[in-house]
């Protein structure tokens, strides 16, 4: 069997999937994508004193700047989860979402820590997805006027946001030598490599998703460490940012790559 009918075969699959979950797939995409500003409002709630301790500590800013930031992240990210639920003000909510990614990442010093600056990238290309989405159903804030055809704002968006989308995976590829390792790297690299460009976009995205949830289950268990344990909150913390990552990977499967991708431009072929 030649490697064209065995992509055929696969492309059959995942359409098939596509077909099946058309109707629940944008609103898993969407719980998933929340999750961690979700987790991260509720652990405001319960953390309160320590997270506005440690902010007070940090940046010497004194006890009632320090509780204003804690508000800030707790209401910005519970009731901007609630209208991306609920549909409603979507594009208010990503543009608060994307200022709450802003303050922690200078709030918590990870501009100087790689790993989690490019998982908030990441994050931030999963907003854009949403943003692009929300964009698509017409509800624009530029209703009325006419699009401009090929290089209209959202298609910028989804190519932005798929970009983004990647850069998730640059931290999980380990530079070991051994023949797994490297074997996981390569099929990894590549199925970015295909997200990014968007060539066989919901294939490889689909690929992804099934990849990530396995290394998030395996490796991200925070379930099974006592929470008293710091390496619990870390877990955790990874667990939901993955799946938010899943999230903005399930929204390219369900609503393609967009019009600036090979998939769109093999058409025109």
């Amino acid at each position: 069997m030649g490697h064209n009918d065995l992509m055929g075969q696969a492309e059959d699959v995942a359409d098939q999937f596509l077909r099946l979950t058309k109707q629940y797939l944008p609103h898993l995409a969407r719980l998933c994508l929340i999750s961690t500003f979700l987790e991260d409002g509720v652990r405001m709630w319960f953390q309160w004193s320590e997270q506005s301790d440690y902010i007070s500590a940090t940046w010497n800013c004194g006890w009632f700047l320090a509780s204003c930031f804690v508000l800030i992240n707790l209401l910005g990210q519970l009731g901007s989860c609630v209208l991306i639920l609920s549909r409603n003000l979507v594009q208010y909510a990503c543009f608060a979402l994307f200022g709450i990614i802003a303050l922690q990442t200078v709030a918590y010093s990870i501009l100087w820590d790689v790993k989690f600056l490019m998982r908030n990238l990441a994050l931030g290309g999963g907003l854009l997805l949403l943003l692009a989405e929300s964009r698509g159903e017409g509800k624009s804030m530029f209703a009325g006027v006419p699009s401009l055809g090929e290089s209209s704002p959202k298609q910028y968006m989804q190519l932005g946001g798929r970009v983004l989308l990647v850069l998730m995976f640059m931290t999980l590829l380990h530079f070991e030598l051994n023949l797994i390792t490297i074997l996981q790297n390569l099929v990894g690299t590549a199925l970015i490599v295909l997200v990014a460009v968007g060539f066989k976009t919901k294939l490889a995205a689909l690929t992804l998703v099934l990849w990530l949830a396995w290394i998030n289950l395996f490796f991200n268990a925070f379930w099974t460490v006592p929470t008293y344990k710091p390496m619990h909150d870390f877990l955790k913390y990874d667990f939901f940012q993955t799946t938010s990552v899943i999230g903005g990977l399930l929204l390219v499967v369900a609503l393609g790559p967009g019009g600036v991708s090979m998939d769109e431009k093999k058409k025109e072929w």
